[in-house]
């Protein structure tokens, strides 16, 4: 799976506003409530889900990158959403490299699909594993660009 097919032109948010990792799920999630990725009615819960696997373990993975999620019950599709972190000082996310995380990318997974979680956060890790799409996405000077980055062959 391609990032475009993973996240929607809607689906980032550039300048993520948060001080911390909390604020930054708690933002991610709300956007995806107010975007229809989400139903309204649960936003609080699934933030609940993922709060409750960010306290069990970081999923702050390594050069940058963030993928808080939680397979949830009671949705048909996935729900993704990229936050960048423009800010130079970045977020700490209890990386397992240490550095700063710079791009947070949120998934509520449905419970019943295992294999599509794992292949989505694979497809992630993968998609964003190259330095330049990473500064390009950080260099981005709209959500549109940045979705735009996230098609081009010569970056993902």
């Amino acid at each position: 799976m391609q990032l475009q097919e993973i996240f929607g032109p809607g689906d980032v948010l550039l300048d993520l506003p948060a001080h911390d990792k909390w604020e930054a799920i708690a933002a991610l999630v709300a956007h995806l409530a107010v975007s229809g990725g989400i139903p309204e009615e649960r936003e609080k819960e699934l933030l609940d889900s993922v709060l409750e696997r960010e306290r069990s373990m970081s999923t702050g993975m390594e050069r940058g990158l963030a993928i808080p999620h939680a397979a949830v019950e009671g949705i048909e599709q996935l729900g993704a959403v990229l936050g960048v972190v423009r800010d130079p000082k970045g977020l700490d996310f209890e990386s397992i490299d240490g550095e700063v995380t710079r791009l947070v990318v949120l998934l509520l997974i449905p419970r019943a699909q295992k294999l599509l979680h794992i292949r989505t956060l694979a497809d992630i890790a993968r998609g964003l594993g190259s330095p330049e799409l990473r500064e390009a996405l950080v260099l981005a000077g709209d959500p549109s660009e940045a979705w735009d980055v996230m098609g081009s062959p010569a970056k993902s």
